[in-house]
């Protein structure tokens, strides 16, 4: 077995995966799901990540620290993107403020148990600056 068939081995579960890359479950999935990592899968249907798998999450989670969103990212690594979620050009990227109200709205008025926000790439924003606050908000 050489070298590259043991980087493709599926060896670490998430509980691990997260300790290596100080990403939450919930980011790995979440990573997952835009298709940005694709870990095997055993038996029993959990995740198995392989050394491949985990230099790429570092990887995306650089980039993001960087500053890029969520569409950069699939840019900068060659993954494909849903056309239903690609951006209208002549469409301007919505403001902080914007955002931070579409989101409050969505979370006051949404659907309980809606499986996702149109806005979970974007929200990235608001952590990445944690020292500062959203618009429009009080200490």
């Amino acid at each position: 077995m050489d070298l590259m068939d043991r980087r493709q081995l599926p060896l670490f579960s998430i509980g691990i995966v997260q300790k290596l890359t100080g990403l939450s479950a919930r980011q790995i999935r979440y990573y997952e799901q835009h298709g940005l990592v694709k870990p095997a899968r055993s038996e029993g249907k959990q995740r198995l990540f392989c050394f491949a798998d985990v230099e790429r999450l570092m990887e995306i989670r650089k980039l993001l620290d960087d500053g890029l969103n969520m569409s950069e990212v699939k840019e900068r690594l060659g993954v494909a993107q849903d056309p239903q979620l690609q951006k209208d050009p002549k469409r301007p990227e919505p403001s902080d403020q914007e955002l931070y109200q579409w989101v409050q709205k969505e979370l006051l008025e949404g659907e309980p148990g809606r499986a996702a926000s149109q806005f979970q790439g974007d929200l990235s924003r608001f952590y990445r600056h944690s020292s500062r606050r959203p618009p429009g908000t009080r200490p």
